[in-house]
C-alpha cells in the first residue's frame, strides 16, 4: 500500500497565517521649515501675506536694499557710487520739510484646497476575514494623507523661479552635472546678498574625538541618490557627517550631514525629473532611460522662505470611520464600513530669493 504523502490528499488550509509585513511608509521633511499657519473656519479659503517693501527696494526684489548705479566716469569717485547716491537722496536742506514717502506693499495670495481618500469594506469582510481590515485602512490612510501633504508643498518649491543649474546647465534640458562646492557657494553668495536669514544657530565641537563644529546654515532638501556624492571627499572635502556632530543634534532624522552653510535633509519623495536634463554622454549621471540624465531639484531654504496653510482645528487629518452595521437609507443592511480623510490645505513661495531650487544629477555608481 502506498503511504500517505502531501498531495495524497489536500489539506484543508495547509498554510499559516504569518505576520503582516512592513512596507514602505512615506517620508515628511518639507514641512519642518515651512512657515506655518492656520486660518479659522468659516472665514474665507483665501490667504493674503503682505510683505512691505524695504525703501530703496522694489516690489519685483524686494531684498535688494542699495540698487545699482553705474559709475558717471571711468573711475567710480565718490559723487558717482551707489552708496553716495542713496546718501544723496535723503540730505535735508536746512529749513525745508522733505517730501513725504508712501510705503509700498508686496501681496501674496494663496487659496486652500481640499484632499481627501476613501476606502471601503464589506460586511463580509468585516464579519469574516481573517485580518483586520478597519486598522489596516486607518494606517494607510494615514500614511496616504502624509504623502499628499509632502508632495504638496513639493510641488510649489521646486517650482522657485530662483533657480541654478548643475554642470554647464541653463535650463533644466542642459543640466550636465552633479552638485559641486561651487554651486552651493554661488548660492550661498545669492542668499547672503538678499539678506537671507539661516534656519539653524551654531552648533559646537565636543572633547569627543572626531566630532567638529556645525556652523550655521541654511536647509538644503535633496533625494536620498544625492548623498553619495555628498559623501565624495574629492568633491566635498570639509563634509561633516551627523554622527560627527558635536552635539548630535540633528534636524530630522533624514539629515545627512553638513558642508559649510548647508545641512542635507533627504527624502525619496523628493523625485527627480526622470531623462529630463542632458545627454548622458560622458557626465557620470544616473538616467532612468539611458539616453538624457536624471535632474534632481535640491531645495534650499531660508527663514520664511516658504508657507503652509492649514484650517485651524484641522492642522491633522479628519479621519472617519464609518463601521460596518450603520444603517441608514444608503444602506439599509448595514452592508458596507468606510474608512477615509479629508484636510485642507496649500502653501507658497514667499520669497523667491530666499530660496532657491538647484537642479542637478546625481553619481551613477554602476
Amino acid at each position: 500500500m502506498a503511504a500517505q504523502t502531501m498531495t495524497t490528499q489536500a489539506a484543508r488550509i495547509g498554510k499559516w497565517k504569518g505576520e503582516i509585513l512592513a512596507r514602505a511608509i512615506p517620508c515628511e521633511v518639507l514641512a519642518l521649515t515651512a512657515l506655518q499657519k492656520s486660518i479659522p473656519k468659516n472665514v474665507s479659503d483665501t490667504v493674503l501675506y503682505r510683505r512691505w517693501v524695504p525703501y530703496n527696494a522694489t516690489v519685483g526684489n524686494p531684498n535688494i536694499l542699495i540698487q545699482s548705479v553705474s559709475p558717471n566716469t571711468v573711475v567710480e569717485t565718490d559723487a558717482s557710487n551707489r552708496i553716495n547716491t542713496t546718501l544723496t537722496n535723503n540730505l535735508l536742506a536746512e529749513g525745508t520739510t522733505p517730501t513725504p514717502d508712501s510705503l509700498v506693499a508686496q501681496d501674496i495670495t494663496v487659496v486652500l484646497k481640499q484632499y481627501g481618500c476613501l476606502y471601503s469594506f464589506s460586511d463580509v469582510v468585516g464579519d469574516l476575514y481573517e485580518d483586520n481590515m478597519s486598522d489596516a485602512m486607518k494606517t494607510q490612510v494615514a500614511e496616504r494623507m502624509a504623502l499628499i501633504r509632502e508632495i504638496e508643498v513639493y510641488s510649489k518649491v521646486r517650482a522657485s523661479t530662483n533657480r541654478f543649474y548643475g554642470g554647464a546647465g541653463t535650463t533644466l534640458a542642459t543640466v550636465d552635472g552633479k552638485l559641486t562646492a561651487k554651486l552651493l557657494r554661488k548660492v550661498a553668495r545669492s542668499q547672503a546678498a538678499n539678506h537671507a536669514k539661516k534656519i539653524t544657530s551654531i552648533l559646537a565641537p565636543t572633547p569627543n574625538i572626531g566630532t567638529k563644529p556645525v556652523e550655521a546654515s541654511f536647509i538644503a532638501y535633496c533625494h536620498s541618490d544625492i548623498e553619495a556624492d555628498l559623501r565624495d571627499t574629492t568633491a566635498f572635502p570639509s563634509y561633516t557627517p551627523v554622527a560627527a556632530y558635536g552635539s548630535r543634534k540633528p534636524m530630522h532624522e533624514n539629515e545627512l550631514g553638513t558642508f559649510e552653510q548647508y545641512r542635507f535633509i533627504a527624502s525619496p519623495e523628493l523625485v527627480p525629473f526622470q531623462n529630463g536634463g542632458a545627454a548622458v554622454g560622458a557626465t557620470g549621471c544616473i538616467s532612468s532611460g539611458g539616453a538624457a540624465i536624471d535632474v534632481y531639484p535640491i531645495i534650499v531654504v531660508g527663514q520664511e522662505s516658504y508657507g503652509s496653510v492649514t484650517l485651524r482645528g484641522s492642522a491633522s487629518f479628519d479621519l472617519s470611520v464609518i463601521p460596518v452595521g450603520n444603517k441608514d437609507s444608503a444602506d439599509p443592511l448595514g452592508q458596507r464600513g468606510y474608512v477615509g480623510s479629508k484636510f485642507y490645505a496649500t502653501s507658497t513661495v514667499l520669497n523667491q530669493q530666499w530660496m532657491a531650487c538647484l537642479l542637478v544629477g546625481a553619481g551613477n555608481l554602476a
